[in-house]
Parts: C-alpha cells; structure tokens; sequence
C-alpha cells in the first residue's frame, strides 16, 4: 500500500525551522483519550484529572506537528481538528478558555482515503483542507531500485562488514515486499541477529523462504504459467514424493482411490512433453525422478536422537531427494538434517530429509522435506547443466 503524506497548517506559515516538531501516531492512541491527548484537558475534566494537561498542539506550538495514521481518526475528532485546521481555537477538554493554535500539520495515512471519504469513513472537507500538498510513496514493490540501497543500509547497521551476494540481492529485489521498508528492515534484522559475528556474506538460503519462493525455472529457463492440468500432474508427484512412491500412501494423502492414481500415471507416462500422447522423451514422472549419478560426501545428523551426525556417500540425486550408502543401518520414520556441497560449487547446501527406504545392503533412500527455495534453485541448475553436459534428456521440471 503507498503512504500518502498530506499537508495543511492552522494560522498563518511563519518559518518554522528550530521550532518544535511533534510526532503522534493516531492509531496508537487509546480511543477514549484521542480528544485529549491532541488538544489536552483542564484539571477536574474527568476522574483523575488532578492537574491540567496541554494536549499536543499545544506541545507543538510555533513548529509541525505530524499526525501519522491519521484515517484512523473517530469522525468526531476529525470535526474537531477541521476547526483547528481552518484556524479556528479549541477548548482544551473541560475548559472554558479558547485556545488557539500556530503549527503547521503533516499527515500520513496507507489508508485509501479518498475512497474513506466515499464510503463516510473520512471527512470531505478534512480531506481537501489537508490535501493542500500531496505527495504520494509508491509501495516498495514499485520501487526496485531503492531495494538495493535500502538493503545494504540496514545489512550494514548491523554487520557493517558484510555484504549480500548477488543471488540474495536478486531475491529480495524480485519480493513484492507487501509490508514495505518496514517488513525490509525486519527481515535484515532477522538474517543478522543469529548470524556468526564473522559472518562477511549473505546468500540467499539465509533469507526467509517467503522472501526466495519465486516461481520454479523450467528446462528452458522460462518462469512456469501451467494450467489446471499441469497442478493436478505436479500435486500428484509431490505426493508421491511425500510418501516413499508408496502409491496406496500417495492415493490416501489425495484423497482419491488407488486405481485413479494409477490411471493418471498411465497417462502421464504415455504423455509427450507437451501432454499429448506422442509418447516421445521422458515421462512426467521419469522426468520428475531423474536423477544424476555422482558420488558426494554428505553430514546427517538425525533431528529426534539427540543429534548424532554420521558421514553417508551419495550413489545419485535428484530434486526430490538423494540415495545414500550409509555405514551403519538408518532408523526408519527418521528425519535428517542434511548438509552436502554440489561438485563445482562453492558453498555448501543444507536442507531436511525424511527416510524413504533402505536396504539390506546398506544403502538409503532420503527425500527433501522444507527446502529453502533458494537451495531448491541452486539443486535444480545444478542437475540442469550436468544433464545438459552429459548429453542427458533436460528434464521437465514442471512435472
């Protein structure tokens, strides 16, 4: 939502500059209080009113005072404050001594108050008295090259060494960012505040998966539209994914019969890659499970027992998961965190995994669970370039 900054003045427009400058947040003030606490009280007004109070008016005399939030003002206080605009004196609450006030009135508001005036949320002839001067703050989202700016001032108030790396300043500049500098400033915050005090870089798989969850990138690098069939074909696999290819498993968490499963995967296995029935290529659900032979190092620690970590060897990996060669037996229903580093890469990868299956001779099945988008788009190029150089079938990822 833009801000909208609006301006009006009491009396007349003296300089102003030195002069006091009030800040007053309208939708932080108690509702019973509002009246008061802008144009204050006279001792006895009420009960516990021992002593006079100037409102914040008067505070601001002879300066500014600005009124943030202010379509959330009761209609009865906006009556009020049109009389102070026009210049008009007020009664402090419980007064009987008019008192008049110099300051010059900045308002703000994300509010649409031109729409408020519409539907009688919000005076008219408030609105247009503080419309003298108006400046409009495009939201964020509009405003992709002040992301960067933005970014690295917060980043260096609190790391004032480190640096975003150009995949996480790609990430936070394709965030729409609905909660604007102010949501920006948290998420820095966040990413910093556990980081390692030597920490001189922040990549992308330090931001919040909200932040990175863009939209996956297909075999030819273009950001996927798909249709109604193509989320059926994706819910299907990824349920699949969830329960070990287990298709009983598969059919129970879709809530659909076992024979129904099967006679989409039929269709998707005779499916050309533009869901005819050419036939040609890969299946949806071979491109799915594709899967590169390599052989990587890989740290397991099991999160349910007491975080023991042992040294596996993957056989080959896909985007779903990972076989593994294990030394000793892994406990079925065991969730993993994992940490690995891709061959030609630079920085190492962590994600979780669930156990799919295992067998006598050692070897393990392990499927990704939560992975941080931007790890997911790391795996993903990654198994892209190494089937585009092994003159493999490019995936689908869409399947």
């Amino acid at each position: 939502m833009a801000k909208n900054l609006l301006r009006g003045h009491c009396t007349s427009t003296p300089l102003r500059r030195g002069k006091p400058f009030v800040d007053v947040n309208c939708a932080a003030l108690p509702e019973h209080l509002v009246e008061s606490e802008l144009f204050g009280y006279e001792k006895g007004a009420f009960s516990g009113a021992d002593a006079g109070k100037p409102g914040l008016f008067d505070l601001a005399d002879g300066g500014t005072i600005f009124l943030d939030e202010i379509g959330e003002l009761e209609i009865k206080v906006q009556a009020k404050l049109l009389r102070v605009l026009d210049g008009a004196g007020y009664y402090r609450l419980g007064g009987s001594h008019k008192v008049d006030a110099n300051a010059r009135v900045i308002a703000a508001t994300n509010r649409d108050l031109e729409q408020d005036v519409k539907t009688g949320r919000f005076r008219s002839d408030l609105y247009h008295r503080l419309a003298e001067f108006h400046l409009q703050v495009p939201p964020l989202r509009t405003r992709v090259e002040d992301v960067k700016a933005l970014a690295e001032h917060f980043l260096h108030q609190q790391c004032p060494k480190a640096h975003f790396s150009p995949d996480a300043m790609k990430a936070l500049e394709r965030y729409s960012w609905p909660g604007n500098v102010r949501e920006l400033k948290n998420v820095i915050f966040k990413i910093t505040v556990n980081a390692p005090h030597e920490k001189q870089q922040f990549r992308a798989v330090d931001l919040p998966a909200v932040v990175c969850d863009l939209p996956e990138i297909s075999a030819d690098g273009d950001a996927q539209e798909g249709n109604l069939q193509e989320l059926e074909k994706r819910t299907i696999l990824r349920a699949l994914e969830q329960s070990g290819t287990n298709q009983k498993k598969a059919a129970l968490i879709l809530g659909i019969s076992t024979r129904t499963l099967r006679r989409k995967l039929q269709y998707y296995r005779t499916a050309g890659p533009d869901g005819d029935q050419g036939g040609r290529g890969k299946s949806g659900k071979q491109q799915r499970y594709f899967r590169i032979t390599t052989d990587i190092p890989v740290s397991l620690t099991n999160v349910a027992e007491g975080g023991g970590t042992i040294e596996v060897t993957t056989t080959n990996i896909s985007w779903g998961g990972m076989a593994v060669r294990s030394p000793i037996p892994l406990k079925h229903g065991s969730t993993f965190e994992l940490t690995f580093q891709l061959p030609g890469t630079s920085t190492p990868l962590e994600s979780k995994a669930e156990l799919a299956w295992t067998s006598p001779d050692g070897m393990a099945g392990l499927t990704f669970v939560d992975l941080h988008p931007a790890v997911k788009k790391e795996l993903q190029q990654w198994l892209l370039t190494r089937a585009s150089a092994e003159g493999c079938l490019i995936p689908d990822q869409s399947s």
